[in-house]
């Protein structure tokens, strides 16, 4: 089996924390798998150039941004090629360009045009783990670009549909999928899986788990998806579809931007009168909701800015908190 992995920045943060994605890595090889790894940049490394531009330029172009803020994920690839070889596993590091991720050219927020893999699936037909730099690739007129925030999310989704892994694992510093963020609501659980429609959905929304274009290349290219916590052993979420019949309907999760607030899931028509029940909710707990909207997909509130956190938790309790599907 072919299984691509992806660790974010946070789960990059140190030596240790690299050390441990190596082990990660490992384990998998040891299972008998081949793994082309998508890896971040280390930690707030990024805000740490972006920090760096500024004192150098107030104004910098976005071309030469690019340019600064791809040696993030370069070092962590080269970083986490090099652990890997002191711990006897043959393992190459390759750039975007390299691994053939091809962009448009808008500078900062690339979109992926094109993805070749050739040079990908040489080395894994060579037995080597292929480190591939996340959030980069190139122009047609050979520039490098980065593809935005959530950009190594996008490189691993892009890459798994291209080279058709039997897996994408997407490692971060949370469990898996919660029914709310669950920095935010300690007793938000873990949800075993989530539609892959859901998901995009609650990315679309604000949940920060995983980015939306990412979201987006899953569902439109089928790509099994499982997302794991680095540090710790938890089963994690499977993102794949679930269907359900048209008289069923599953409350999944609630999320907030800004001061909208989302109750997401499928099949929403088929709970009575669940705007009426939010808004009742809302109002009882002494909050101001001055619209609701329900679709198929998502009941929308909007409240004051300042009261998005607590109609978040309210919504949680109400709908979410003790697994109910009514």
């Amino acid at each position: 089996m072919l299984i691509v992995e992806k660790f974010g920045g946070s789960s990059l943060a140190g030596v240790e924390r690299v050390r441990c994605a190596a082990r990660l890595i490992a384990e998998t090889v040891r299972a008998g798998h081949s793994v082309a790894a998508v890896l971040s940049a280390q930690g707030k490394t990024t805000d740490a150039l972006l920090s760096t531009a500024a004192h150098y330029s107030p104004n910098p172009s976005k071309r030469e941004l690019d340019m600064l803020l791809a040696t993030g994920e370069q070092a962590s690839v080269a970083l986490m090629a090099m652990t890997l070889e002191e711990m006897g596993l043959p393992a190459v590091s390759l750039t975007g360009w390299q691994a053939g991720v091809g962009t448009d050219e808008t500078y900062g927020d690339a979109h992926i045009r094109r993805l070749s893999m050739e040079r990908v699936r040489r080395e894994l037909s060579e037995g080597k783990i292929v480190l591939i730099a996340g959030f980069q690739g190139v122009s047609p007129g050979n520039d490098v670009t980065t593809l935005g925030r959530g950009g190594s999310d996008t490189t691993a989704v892009a890459a798994a549909a291209a080279l058709r892994a039997d897996e994408c694992r997407i490692y971060t510093d949370v469990e898996g999928v919660f029914t709310a963020d669950p920095r935010l609501i300690p007793e938000a659980r873990r949800l075993p899986a989530v539609d892959s429609e859901e998901m995009l959905r609650l990315a679309s929304l604000g949940s920060q788990v995983l980015h939306e274009r990412s979201a987006a290349l899953a569902l439109r290219f089928a790509v099994p998806l499982t997302v794991l916590s680095s540090l710790s052993p938890a089963p994690g979420t499977v993102i794949r579809p679930l269907p359900l019949p048209e008289d069923e309907g599953r409350l999944t999760a609630v999320t907030r931007s800004g001061a909208l607030v989302s109750l997401v899931g499928t099949h929403l028509h088929t709970f009575g009168s669940l705007p009426e029940r939010a808004v009742a909710a809302l109002r009882e707990a002494g909050l101001s909701p001055d619209a609701a909207l329900l679709t198929d997909g998502r009941l929308t509130v909007h409240v004051p800015e300042e009261q998005s956190l607590e109609t978040l938790r309210c919504m949680h309790a109400a709908f979410l908190a003790r697994g109910e599907d009514s």
